[in-house]
C-alpha cells in the first residue's frame, strides 16, 4: 500500500527506543526520511543504522527535551540538515512510578517539561516550517492516563490529559495551514518503560513480574500487550494521506482495556 510518504521528511523525538524507535522504523520502510533525537548517543546510532538499512536518509540528534536550548537547537538542526520538516511525531516521555505521597513538586515539573511543554515548544518551531510548504503532519504520543486512574502514575495522567487538550487546540490553530495535528494513547505496550512500571508495581504489591504482566493481559479485551508496532500502525496512518482530513482527534490503542466512551 503507497501511503505517498516517500522522500517526505520526520522528526521523532525520543526515536531510538520503544514506540519511537518502531516508528522511526515503519516510516522509513515507507520511504520516509528520518531525524531523531533522544539522550543516548549509543541507542542513537543503533537506531539511526537500521533505518538506513530500508535506504534512506537517517540524522540523529543526542538532546534532552526538557531543556529550550536543546528544543531549538534541534529543530534548528533537523531543519539545516533535512532543508524540510512534513511530520513531527512527538514521542519524547519519561515515567515516575509512585503514589501522590512519594512524589515531589521537582518530579511534576520534570515529567510536565519532558513531555507537555517540550511537545508544545517543538510544535511551535515546527510549525512554520510546515507552514512554509503548505501542508505537515503533526501526532503526539500522549498515554491511557490521559482518560484513566493509575495511582502509581499521577504525574503520567496529570501531563497525558494536557497533550490531549493541546492536541485538539492546536489542531484548530493549524487547520489554515494544512496541518493535521492528532494524538493516540498508547495501552500497555511492550516496551522498556512499562517493563520498568510492572516491575515497580510488582514491588509494591509483593508479587511476581510474571503475576503483574498476568493480571495487565488479562484486563485487556485482546488478551495481549500492544507491540511497538501497533502504536506504529496508527501514528503511520495519521501521517498518511489516508487522513488528510483528520485533525484534532485522539485515539486510544489499548487492545479494548479504556472504559471510557469518547464522543
Amino acid at each position: 500500500m503507497d501511503f505517498e510518504l516517500k522522500d517526505k521528511v520526520a522528526l521523532v523525538t525520543g526515536g531510538s527506543r520503544g514506540i519511537g524507535r518502531a516508528t522511526a522504523l515503519m516510516l522509513a520502510r515507507q520511504g520516509t526520511h528520518i531525524a531523531i533525537c533522544g539522550r543516548t548517543l549509543d541507542s542513537l546510532e543503533k537506531t539511526a543504522g537500521d533505518i538506513r538499512k530500508h535506504g534512506v536518509q537517517c540524522w540523529t540528534y543526542q538532546a534532552d527535551v526538557s531543556l529550550t536550548d536543546d528544543i531549538e537547537q534541534l529543530v534548528a538542526s533537523t531543519g539545516a540538515d533535512a532543508k524540510r520538516i512534513d511530520i513531527l511525531v512527538n514521542n519524547a516521555v519519561t515515567s515516575t512510578s509512585a503514589p501522590f505521597d512519594q512524589l515531589t513538586d521537582e518530579q511534576f515539573r520534570y515529567h510536565i517539561d519532558v513531555k507537555l511543554m517540550a511537545y508544545i515548544r517543538i510544535a511551535r518551531l515546527v510549525l512554520p516550517i510546515m507552514q512554509k510548504q503548505s501542508e505537515g503532519r503533526i501526532v503526539n504520543v500522549g498515554g491511557m492516563t490521559a482518560r484513566i486512574v493509575a495511582p502509581l502514575r499521577m504525574t503520567n495522567g496529570v501531563v497525558n490529559a494536557g497533550v490531549a487538550n493541546f492536541t485538539k487546540q492546536f489542531a484548530g490553530y493549524a487547520a489554515s495551514s494544512n496541518v493535521t495535528v492528532n494524538c493516540v494513547h498508547p495501552g500497555y505496550t511492550a516496551t522498556e518503560r512499562v517493563q520498568q512500571i510492572f516491575e515497580r508495581e510488582a514491588k509494591e504489591t509483593g508479587t511476581t513480574l510474571d503475576d503483574v504482566i498476568a493480571k495487565r493481559t488479562a484486563d485487556i479485551p485482546l488478551g495481549k500487550l500492544i507491540e511497538p508496532d501497533d502504536m506504529a500502525s496508527a501514528i503511520l496512518f495519521f501521517c498518511s494521506v489516508m487522513a488528510r482530513m483528520i485533525t484534532g482527534q485522539c485515539i486510544a490503542v489499548d487492545g479494548g482495556s479504556g472504559t471510557s466512551i469518547a464522543y
